[in-house]
């Protein structure tokens, strides 16, 4: 553990009874005193607070915000330049072969780009934007912030109580604002389907910020586990397992973030790595899709697990990417990428788990509807 790089908020996490694991390069609550199950409830009907001050931060700025934006779209599918003042965008590096290198979160905020990347990527990331990127535009690696997610349908009426401004934000966006004394940058989005906001605050005020969440009867300590199991249920990518530099966007069912100025015909079609492969398999069909599946039973189906359409015999069509239980499911609950012949909706496949084969049933994304605030 001595290896590994420590959050801000640690000795909080330790005391209040985290779990601590090697996560992503760091150390990281797995889980409190409640326990995945009831985290991950408790989440879906009340608010959860994650730190995810492992992801990394970084500002990129220029002569203004178009020219870095659109500096940007070398390097993204997306429509960087047209992104609303304080509004905010999903989006992915490509390469060149169409696979995703990463996927991301975008932010004008005026005078420059806030990005927010994974942080089993973080180092990558930046080498390869500060490789693609023009001399004009700079790059600054946020290091004295930490962030953190407060996320579940009460965590508008928790975070009003520290500043009502909140209850204005619609989805995905941003807005500079005083949180328990510290200006923060917070975005009214999070990773679990659930609305709620996302907030950078500066390291030496985060503790400060955290207690007074915390101190809020409705907001419990979320671990790693149940951030896991409720982007699960919500149909959401991790990357390194539903998507990975061999993986195209539209395969993965990722089509949706490539705006129509970025597509076949738009005013900026391509310009970013593997358009070729992208547009086409957009203009297309893909070969695989990225499916949800429905395992019998209540054993769930790990990632790794290879899908056959048959009970024996064969060859493999595809494998599970992420699997586990569904606390609101109530069941075990995956996703997998199969040759899309083998996708629609009712297919039944079979999973292969220690040498038997097990019924798995393709259905609908994702398990649990989304509660973002339009």
């Amino acid at each position: 553990m001595s290896e590994l790089l420590h959050l801000p908020l640690e000795a909080l996490h330790v005391e209040l009874g985290a779990k601590m694991v090697p996560f992503a390069g760091y150390s990281m609550p797995v889980q409190y005193g409640l326990g995945v199950m009831k985290e991950h409830l408790h989440t879906r009907a009340a608010a959860g607070l994650f730190d995810v001050s492992h992801m990394g931060q970084v500002i990129l700025r220029g002569a203004d915000y178009q020219a870095v934006a659109q500096a940007f779209e070398a390097l993204v599918p997306v429509d960087v330049a047209g992104l609303g003042l304080n509004r905010q965008r999903y989006g992915y590096f490509t390469n060149q072969a169409g696979g995703i290198e990463d996927d991301l979160m975008l932010a004008n905020r005026g005078d420059h780009l806030f990005v927010v990347i994974n942080a089993a990527c973080k180092d990558a990331d930046i080498a390869l934007m500060r490789a693609g990127l023009p001399a004009g535009v700079t790059l600054e690696v946020i290091e004295d912030r930490a962030l953190l997610a407060l996320q579940g349908p009460l965590a508008e009426d928790v975070l009003a109580g520290l500043n009502p401004a909140v209850r204005a934000m619609r989805f995905m966006d941003v807005a500079d604002l005083d949180l328990a004394g510290a200006t923060c940058w917070v975005s009214r989005s999070g990773y679990t389907g659930e609305d709620g906001y996302e907030i950078s605050v500066p390291a030496d005020a985060a503790e400060d910020l955290a207690r007074a969440l915390l101190s809020d009867e409705r907001v419990e300590a979320i671990g790693l586990g149940a951030r896991d199991s409720l982007r699960l249920e919500a149909g959401l990518c991790l990357y390194g397992h539903d998507i990975d530099a061999h993986t195209s966007p539209i395969e993965v069912g990722l089509g949706w973030a490539i705006q129509k100025v970025r597509r076949t015909g738009g005013a900026r079609a391509g310009g970013f790595p593997g358009a070729a492969r992208i547009l086409s398999e957009l203009d297309g069909k893909a070969p695989r899709a990225r499916v949800g599946l429905l395992p019998e039973g209540r054993a769930p189906m790990r990632e790794g697990v290879e899908l056959f359409t048959t009970a024996e015999g064969g060859h493999p069509i595809g494998r599970v990417t992420s699997g586990g239980f569904g606390p609101t499911v109530g069941a075990p609950v995956a996703m997998g990428l199969v040759a899309r012949d083998h996708a629609t909706v009712g297919t039944q496949l079979y999973g292969e788990v220690r040498g038997k084969r097990l019924p798995v049933t393709v259905v609908t994304l994702p398990f649990t509807p989304a509660n973002f605030k339009r």
